[in-house]
């Protein structure tokens, strides 16, 4: 098998399909937040999910010393939620004042409107390159309501976002 280059991987990558999900974090700097579409359950006994930030974005600077964050399941009637967090950048945008939510434990923020989201305790971070990966222990779990299926990556490709990941 010929070697791989880094665009033929790219192209490979932007033709699959996952589910996006937003994450939430607050800090001293407030609450932030970020459209995400590197995130996985990793383990099943203990429930474990994995979820990657990118280290250019302030959702990143805020989880880095967060406790625990919150992880958004979002529908395909979410795409305006999927546009305020990942068009916009938190550093210019305050995101939460254009949009329903509520504290949740440690004061994350909890968005309305959301087919689903949990809230997990932070084990581990883990430097994996351009995005640090943050280990979580889901602590509660909330089921919202489900429009016309998942909101994914294919559905949002074309989104311009509010910065460089």
């Amino acid at each position: 098998m010929p070697d791989t280059t880094e665009e033929d991987f790219n192209t490979l990558a932007g033709s699959l399909d996952y589910p996006m999900f937003v994450v939430t974090a607050t800090g001293d700097a407030g609450p932030a937040g970020c459209l995400v579409g590197f995130a996985t359950q990793c383990s099943i006994a203990p429930p474990r999910f994995m979820v990657w930030l990118s280290k250019n974005n302030r959702t990143y600077r805020i989880a880095r010393d967060a406790p625990v964050l919150a992880v958004h399941v979002l529908d395909r009637d979410a795409a305006a939620l999927a546009e305020l967090f990942g068009g916009r950048t938190g550093h210019d945008t305050d995101k939460f004042a254009q949009c329903s939510w509520r504290p949740g434990p440690a004061g994350v923020p909890m968005l309305d409107e959301v087919a689903a989201l949990f809230v997990g305790h932070v084990l581990e971070r883990y430097d994996t390159g351009d995005h640090v990966g943050f280990l979580l222990r889901p602590t509660s779990v909330q089921l919202g309501h489900r429009g016309d299926g998942l909101l994914t990556f294919q559905d949002v490709r074309d989104l311009e976002p509010g910065h460089r990941a």
